[in-house]
């Protein structure tokens, strides 16, 4: 089978990590797909913040886990952590964000790397610590959170749920 499309029936949510850091090199590939993801237009109104540093990734954990009202890490422990923003005043911002997060998530299964996309990230921004965050990134206000796309090594490899039926429909 194609190596891509390989790629692409294997990716699962990984929700179980190690500590250890993912690296430059891959953090810098997984990023690129993300550029190259389709947007409307070709805008490329989409911008990613990766963020390595441990204060950091706690600090959107604890944003995180207050919109959901939970007390655990939502991130699962995954030491990276890149938030994807769009521009709200493009007319297909919400799709381009998410092309982004999902090209991401694919290149990450192809580097052996985990990844999971975690919700939430709009209401993480709208916060005044999320607004905070935007402005010492130097991100604009009409950048809105799409969501986080969690990255890391598996601690445990998902296992794979069958898929559901009755999903396709051809009309010939």
């Amino acid at each position: 089978m194609n190596e891509a499309l390989q790629c692409l029936l294997n990716r699962k949510s990984t929700k179980s990590y190690t500590h250890q850091q993912v690296s430059d090199e891959l953090l810098d590939k997984v990023l690129e797909a993300g550029l190259y993801a389709p947007t409307g237009r070709n805008n490329q109104n989409v911008i990613c913040v990766a963020v390595r540093d441990k204060k950091t990734r706690d600090r959107l954990s604890l944003l995180n886990a207050e919109i959901l009202g939970a007390n655990n890490d939502p991130f699962y422990g995954a030491p990276c952590v890149i938030v994807v923003f769009a521009d709200c005043e493009g007319t297909t911002w919400v799709e381009d964000g998410s092309l982004v997060l999902g090209n991401m998530m694919n290149a990450a299964e192809a580097l052996g790397l985990g990844s999971c996309w975690v919700h939430r990230a709009r209401q993480m921004f709208e916060t005044p610590d999320g607004k905070d965050l935007m402005r010492q990134w130097g991100l604009p206000e009409t950048m809105k959170g799409i969501g986080n796309c969690i990255l890391g090594y598996p601690d445990q490899l998902p296992a794979a749920k069958p898929r559901k039926e009755g999903r396709i429909i051809k009309v010939d």
